[in-house]
């Protein structure tokens, strides 16, 4: 004998539809259709509503819903009411079948010269095909708090781009050494003895004339850009200044030497070559 678990998977499988299509057109959840095909009937709800789950199933298969009831109160998870007795009331026979769970509508007339019988009690509703009442999804308020965080966050970040670009000015160019002219505070004179300054790179340059050991009449200052070439009176022992000693040769009698030192720094020429 077949339990009712295979009749209910025998029976789907006859129709050729899935546990979800069942579950969509019963309006009930896969997992209990599952477990009731599997006779686990212990899904965590209460028993009217595993009993209705049960019969509405039965009745989408096309299978007597109070056969299924029954095997399924015989499993000692429910409770059967007994069939009204056929009962001759004046003189002919009504004759009433109940089915399981479910009481007559129809009550029975008191008899004559007796008590009034109480009311049949009803068996207590309960939702067909109620798998879409239970709660799936998530809750949305929670959903709408999110959404909101997410919106004022996105707002302050917008916020805070336009306040940049507002309030950061572009920052003015750096002139740099080499956008100088040359300044020269003395011409090399017309006749007499001369050196030249050749700028390897940007370099600033400074020429003072001896005086002992201190720098006495400034005969050159200023930027020479790379490449450039100038000329300095040199009428005694002087002393040459640059930023960057590396970045500057001196030029006599058409031969140049390296400065004698690097970086930042000063070096002495001597007397000149006449």
């Amino acid at each position: 004998m077949q339990t009712i678990g295979e009749r209910l998977e025998d029976a789907r499988k006859k129709k050729g539809i899935s546990i979800r299509e069942a579950a969509e057109a019963t309006k009930i959840r896969g997992d209990y259709l599952q477990k009731f095909e599997s006779n686990h009937f212990d899904i965590g709800l209460t028993e009217i509503y595993t009993r209705g789950f049960l019969r509405g199933y039965a009745n989408f298969l096309k299978l007597p819903a109070d056969r299924i009831l029954n095997d399924y109160a015989a499993l000692g998870r429910g409770e059967i009411r007994p069939r009204q007795p056929s009962r001759e009331i004046y003189g002919r026979m009504d004759i009433s079948v109940s089915s399981a769970g479910e009481p007559s509508d129809r009550a029975a007339p008191p008899e004559e010269g007796g008590e009034e019988p109480a009311p049949a009690r009803t068996a207590p509703r309960y939702p067909r095909n109620s798998g879409s009442a239970l709660p799936s999804g998530p809750d949305p308020a929670i959903v709408f708090q999110y959404m909101k965080i997410g919106g004022i966050a996105v707002l302050v970040i917008v916020l805070v781009i336009v306040g940049r670009s507002l309030f950061t000015g572009k920052p003015a160019a750096r002139e740099t050494p080499a956008s100088a002219a040359p300044v020269a505070t003395q011409p090399a004179p017309a006749s007499g003895a001369t050196f030249s300054l050749v700028a390897l790179d940007v370099v600033h340059v400074a020429v003072y004339r001896k005086i002992g050991e201190t720098e006495g009449e400034e005969l050159f200052k200023g930027w020479l850009a790379k490449g450039e070439t100038k000329s300095v009176a040199w009428p005694a022992e002087v002393y040459i200044r640059a930023s960057e000693g590396g970045n500057l040769k001196i030029e006599i009698k058409g031969k140049r030497y390296d400065s004698e030192f690097r970086g930042n720094g000063r070096s002495a020429l001597p007397e000149p070559i006449r």
